[in-house]
């Protein structure tokens, strides 16, 4: 669907069934994956390759030694950190082509010394719940995510786009 408008970066991830299911997300979508060593388990894990089925294949991700490092090679790009603990809503944000969405571990998120790094903090946003909600799965989190900024940059295409609920 998108090619290279949108990229998801999983930094550090921890349980293997979130990543295959973000895997099986990104193959649907067409959005390349990132993810940010060390990985709380191998690429082989047989949770991954359950959760992401057949469509692991169909994933484009690469590996980065750190986050850094991932951050160098595309200095163009526009990074949003997503985080419980922010405050300003992605609902109410402008994503651009190229754009990276960047979510931290499932047990702490993106924590307060990563956000502190140069601009960080200043593009950390959240995914609003009511009253009483924390957090959401990873891979739910991320699907909210991918999907917004997608309709945001109308790559939203195939069965289904743009069509009201048709109950016949």
């Amino acid at each position: 669907m998108t090619g290279q408008a949108l990229r998801l970066v999983l930094v550090t991830p921890e349980i293997p069934a979130n990543t295959g299911n973000v895997m099986r997300l990104c193959a649907a979508t067409g959005v390349p994956l990132y993810l940010v060593e060390p990985l709380g388990f191998t690429l082989e894990h047989k949770e991954l390759r359950r959760a992401a089925m057949d469509y692991r294949q169909g994933c484009h991700f690469t590996c980065h030694l750190t986050f850094e490092e991932l951050e160098r090679a595309h200095p163009e790009a526009g990074f949003w950190f997503f985080s419980a603990r922010a405050e300003p809503s992605f609902f109410a944000q402008r994503v651009r082509e190229g754009d990276f969405l960047v979510f931290g571990p499932e047990a702490r998120g993106l924590g307060k010394r990563f956000l502190s790094v140069g601009r960080r903090q200043e593009r950390a946003v959240r995914l609003p719940m009511p009253a009483g909600g924390r957090s959401l799965n990873l891979a739910t989190a991320a699907g909210i995510a991918v999907y917004e900024a997608l309709r945001q940059l109308g790559r939203l295409e195939g069965r289904g786009a743009g069509e009201g609920a048709d109950h016949a």
